[in-house]
């Protein structure tokens, strides 16, 4: 056997051992696997620890991608990488609210009534809707005739992460159209500046200034607004589950929203007592959200909320925890550099500080193996790439949307464990949850 059809043997080797470990992991939460058509949930969509799922996913799309790119013509994946047009056609779902009107035809609607429902023509949404249900999206019942399914009803109106997708389909999709052209701007190329952000620079030709979290705070509509409260909304995977929280007393949640992290640990973690820092208009929120969704966190007094302006104050000190979920990636090195060296101001002998974010892996095994071993980062198994390639993928298209949104990144582990030095704080420990990771430090 050639050593090139041995890697693919392997790769064939390391799919279908997680693809088994998958379905197994499905049959013993639920007793049964998800079905392609149905629009039953199972108990692991929701469920709050999900790590074991999303390792054995992250490997089984990596295994897959590698073997169908190894195998298939370049022009062949040349063209799929490129002539994609999910997002217009889910910004156009997301617009006419289709899922919620499908929820009224559990056997599907045909095109000619539900273009009437929306105004538009038929035979175009017809195209739209196989484009979508192609790749699992919807499912088409009878010719040209359509149906929720359990991925579709993701994009449902009252969905957290609903929200997360109209970012994606509208401000990052603004922002992606000039992305050429702010690399070239003479201002803009160089520039770390939020404010010359390319949603900002397309932003700037309609008479918008300012940075990305200034046009959502003034400028944006309810579409937009919507959207920032779906990206704190709790949904499954924003905890660290592995993480020791029964030998914990206090956590301070950093810029926390309304509690997409905290929510979760306060119902439990019973022995934590959570501080939420943030602006004041967010605490508003915050507490009226709290009141319905934990009431009981509130009337015993394990919760508190506290104003923070994380660039010029110092947060309340001497906890055990931390905790900054999806922070640091908002901000270039200098601003980031200011919030946590305000946290580390806050920190008392004992206390630890988990950074939440997505980490960059690169692609030389040598460099992966140096980290698996002397910081305990995850490495894919071989003839996978090191970084599990297209199971990771959404660390690299997620550093793109800070990019696009607030001219910020994610980093790689050694750019946290430098910005972090600066900031006289020593990385402890990595958390791996498959898809992001939590950075452990301590006060150097």
């Amino acid at each position: 056997m050639s050593s090139n059809r041995a890697k693919l043997e392997s790769l064939l080797s390391i799919i279908n051992t997680a693809a088994q470990e998958a379905i197994a992991m499905y049959e013993k939460e639920g007793g049964d696997v998800p079905s392609f058509e149905s629009t039953d949930s199972h108990p692991l969509d929701d469920a709050l620890d999900t790590v074991a799922l999303k390792s054995t996913i992250r490997t089984l799309e990596g295994a897959c991608h590698q073997l169908c790119t190894t195998l298939a013509p370049p022009s062949h994946t040349a063209i799929n990488m490129v002539q994609i047009y999910d997002y217009a056609c889910i910004r156009v779902v997301l617009r006419e609210n289709i899922t919620n009107i499908l929820l009224d035809y559990p056997k599907g609607i045909h095109v000619n009534e539900l273009g009437k429902i929306i105004n538009i023509e038929p035979r175009k949404l017809a195209r739209m809707m196989r484009v979508l249900a192609t790749r699992g999206c919807f499912v088409e019942v009878d010719t040209d005739t359509f149906a929720n399914n359990r991925l579709s009803l993701i994009l449902h109106s009252e969905h957290p992460v609903r929200h997360m997708v109209s970012l994606h389909v509208e401000a990052c999709a603004k922002g992606a159209s000039v992305f050429w052209e702010t690399l070239k701007a003479p201002e803009q190329g160089p520039s770390y500046d939020p404010a010359h952000a390319p949603v900002m620079f397309a932003n700037n030709r309609d008479g918008i200034t300012g940075t990305f979290f200034d046009w959502m705070r003034e400028d944006v509509s309810h579409m937009l607004q919507g959207q920032r409260t779906g990206t704190h909304s709790p949904f499954p995977g924003q905890q660290a589950p592995a993480y020791p929280f029964p030998e914990v007393s206090t956590v301070v949640d950093v810029g926390g929203g309304i509690g997409a992290f905290s929510l979760p640990l306060a119902r439990t973690h019973k022995n934590v007592k959570i501080t939420i820092h943030d602006l004041p208009e967010a605490l508003v929120q915050a507490r009226d959200i709290w009141a319905n969704e934990c009431p009981e966190a509130v009337k015993e007094d394990r919760v508190e909320f506290k104003e923070l302006n994380f660039f010029t104050q110092v947060p309340v000190k001497g906890k055990d925890i931390y905790y900054l979920r999806n922070i640091i990636h908002d901000w270039p090195d200098d601003e980031a550099l200011l919030i946590l060296r305000n946290v580390r101001e806050a920190l008392g002998p004992n206390s630890r500080v988990l950074v939440h974010d997505y980490v960059l892996r690169g692609l030389s095994r040598k460099q992966a193996e140096v980290e698996a071993s002397t910081l305990g980062a995850d490495i894919a198994p071989e003839p996978l790439l090191p970084n599990y390639g297209v199971g990771n993928i959404r660390a690299y298209e997620q550093d793109m949307t800070m990019w696009i949104l607030h001219n910020a990144k994610e980093r790689t582990l050694q750019d946290s464990v430098q910005l972090a030095a600066a900031a006289n704080l020593k990385l402890e420990k990595v958390w791996d949850l498959a898809e992001a990771c939590v950075l452990e430090f301590k006060a150097a």
